[in-house]
């Protein structure tokens, strides 16, 4: 209401003046009154007796002249103040009467006006003064003499004059108190104002530095001093929430670049990119242009980390990175996925020549080897390029492309590039069709075992190779070469494995009747079978289950797996041999081929890959390799088979060369169990055929 404290203070002092002033008007009103009434009572007394004496002298000399009585107490007409005289003789009867010009009658009102009712001597009834005074002596009293005098009227003309020559004075006083009083107001309230001003600075400014000047002993400087304390708390929260909020941003821009950047190598991780990727998108579909992504990954990488160590696989990817960018322009997205995975999101060009440009550079840039820690490591890549256009502008679809070429690169040889197409994607589908349904068709029998025969040099049938295969209900037959990779990246392997062991096991006892005695079944493992603990408890439990002779089964295994798990795959195959099972090593020649390792190792057979077989008719380089691995194996006493045979010509050179065995589309291609079953137990070279 009111703007400062000034105005209500000083409203409040003439209040408190003005009330003081009236109280000591009303205060020496009451007190003339009362000195009034008193003097009126003395008058009106003594001018009862004055009266009273001169009658009693009248009375005395001149008994019963009433005329003479009345002209003696008429002069009480003179003074204004009586209102009413009455002269009573001694029976209580008027004499005379005298009454002023205003009228006032005491029988009107309540005051007594007969000799025996009023008192005598002076009587106060309000503002009336009654005088009852006795005319001679008490003894012999001659009448009465009654006065009423208005006591309000008889000073009224002194007191108001009195008053009126009074009230300048009080008012000039009154007007000097207030100024005076304000003024000192003024003086006391000046440091509140300064404070107050102080205040409004240090708001506007927001300088939490400044301090009061204002100094004293009294609550002013007390408050003044409280202020300066407050501002040097604020001052010094003020420092301390800058520190704390230098720190939080500190750690948000530590968070931010944690949860955008790759920690290793600095590069934008996936989250980041995948954010930018949809407002790309989103841009090349409104403005109808198209983008192109480039995912690679690291051929041989996990054999570094595994061999060197993950620090070396570290410094591998950063190298990796600070060699990429080195290849990039200014505006290109380049970011980790995670693990060996790396993308690209070129700025301009998208077509295709530019991606291959590009694709060959990021292939070329790794022909020279990383040295590191004095080793001289190369390492590949293997890349795969998408657009934004096939993948309809989809972020999911569109990693998704990209990934499909990459691992396409991969399946062809790895070091390679490959533009995505839309044949990729139903590819694709079919490979999840075929990982999600494994468990299903191992539940309902979807699985079926084909045989295909091996012969030794005589024609005569000793044995067979379970190959298994997928009698899909929706896609038909489906080849192992086609479900067993998807099996063994879902880890599903070694439940087909198990499945095909208890297959042929409920299958020997027909096999059995219809060949001869040293009858035997080969099954093949992989890399995956042989790390799993639990395989040879399986395979035992299944033979004594089935009533299985062990010497009835072989199991082949790769010599990339054989050696890849070397020292699990000795131990399980000396437990597998103990029990009488064969053993044989499939594709020797294609993997690691050394020599040191047929040492070591423990196998009954040694298998003489097709690649070689093929080309025997061909390749002079073919001929000496199988004619040399025939011989290491003859001079480390191990049955060899060869695989793959299809004319007679190939068969007869591998007889000459000492092959103790064979297989191939010559005699039989893999066929079911019922077609086994009704198959010739004998080739001749005059009458067999050779089937395609």
């Amino acid at each position: 209401m009111f703007k400062t404290l000034k105005v209500p203070i000083s409203l409040t002092i003439a209040l408190f003046m003005s009330v003081l002033t009236i109280a000591v008007v009303f205060v020496m009103k009451s007190e003339r009154d009362e000195s009034v009434k008193v003097v009126v009572q003395e008058g009106t007394a003594a001018l009862s007796n004055k009266m009273a004496l001169q009658l009693a002298i009248v009375m005395e000399r001149s008994p019963g002249d009433k005329a003479l009585f009345s002209q003696i107490f008429q002069p009480l007409k003179a003074h204004q103040q009586v209102v009413q005289a009455i002269l009573f003789d001694n029976n209580y009867q008027v004499i005379s009467k005298v009454e002023h010009s205003s009228g006032f009658d005491v029988s009107e009102t309540n005051i007594p006006s007969s000799p025996d009712e009023v008192p005598f001597g002076v009587t106060a009834y309000d503002n009336i003064i009654v005088a009852h005074q006795l005319i001679g002596s008490s003894l012999y009293p001659l009448g009465h003499v009654i006065i009423y005098v208005d006591a309000e009227g008889f000073p009224s003309g002194g007191h108001v004059s009195g008053l009126s020559g009074e009230l300048p004075i009080i008012l000039g006083l009154l007007l000097i108190v207030s100024v005076f009083c304000t003024l000192i107001l003024f003086y006391l309230v000046a440091p509140l104002t300064l404070l107050k001003k102080f205040a409004q600075d240090v708001f506007e400014s927001k300088d939490y530095s400044l301090r009061s000047a204002h100094q004293s002993n009294d609550e002013i400087g007390q408050l003044s001093n409280n202020i300066n304390s407050l501002l040097d708390t604020i001052e010094v929260e003020l420092l301390i929430n800058f520190e704390q909020k230098q720190t939080l941003v500190d750690q948000q821009e530590t968070m931010s670049q944690l949860a955008n950047f790759d920690s290793l190598t600095g590069l934008p991780n996936r989250q980041f990119v995948l954010d930018n990727l949809r407002l790309e998108l989103a841009r090349a579909r409104r403005n109808d242009e198209d983008l192109m992504l480039l995912f690679f990954d690291l051929d041989g990488f996990k054999g570094i980390n595994d061999s060197l160590g993950h620090e070396t696989g570290d410094l591998i990817l950063i190298e990796v990175a600070e060699r990429v960018q080195h290849l990039l322009r200014d505006g290109d997205l380049f970011a980790r996925l995670g693990g060996d995975e790396f993308l690209v999101l070129p700025d301009r060009d998208v077509s295709a020549a530019a991606a291959e440009s590009l694709a060959t550079r990021l292939i070329t840039a790794f022909d020279e080897p990383f040295e590191l820690r004095g080793l001289s490591l190369t390492v590949g890549l293997s890349v795969g390029v998408a657009t934004a256009s096939d993948a309809g502008y989809d972020l999911s679809e569109l990693m998704s492309n990209a990934d499909l070429a990459m691992y396409r690169s991969k399946a062809r040889g790895r070091g390679s590039f490959t533009l995505f197409t839309p044949d990729m994607v139903e590819s694709h589908k079919r490979k999840l069709h075929l990982a999600n349904g494994i468990d299903n068709g191992l539940a309902c029998d979807e699985f079926v075992v084909y045989y295909q025969v091996k012969v030794n040099n005589s024609g005569k049938v000793i044995g067979a190779e379970a190959l298994i295969r997928w009698q899909h209900p929706e896609l038909g037959l489906v080849m192992p070469n086609e479900f067993i990779p998807i099996a063994e990246q879902g880890g599903k392997i070694t439940a087909i494995t198990q499945w095909v062991i208890k297959r042929v096991c409920l299958d020997m006892a027909d096999m059995k009747q219809w060949a001869y005695n040293s009858f035997r079944v080969s099954v093949n493992l992989s890399g995956h079978d042989l790390r799993n603990t639990h395989l040879f408890d399986y395979i035992y439990n299944t033979f004594m289950l089935c009533n299985v002779n062990p010497e009835n089964f072989e199991f082949e295994v790769t010599e990339s797996a054989y050696l890849e798990n070397f020292a699990l795959s000795n131990k399980f195959f000396r437990r597998v041999g103990n029990m009488g099972c064969a053993i044989a090593l499939d594709d020797f020649g294609t993997g690691y081929s050394s020599l040191s390792y047929l040492t070591q190792i423990n196998i009954d057979t040694l298998k003489v890959d097709r690649q070689f077989v093929s080309e025997i008719q061909t390749s002079e380089r073919s001929r000496l390799v199988t004619g040399a691995i025939i011989d290491l194996a003859k001079r480390l006493s191990l049955s060899i088979c060869a695989e793959g045979i299809e004319n007679i010509e190939q068969w007869d050179y591998l007889k000459k060369h000492g092959v103790d065995s064979v297989q191939g589309f010559m005699f039989s291609k893999p066929i079911p169990l019922e077609a086994l079953l009704q198959s010739p137990l004998y080739y001749s070279e005059r009458d067999f055929t050779i089937e395609h």
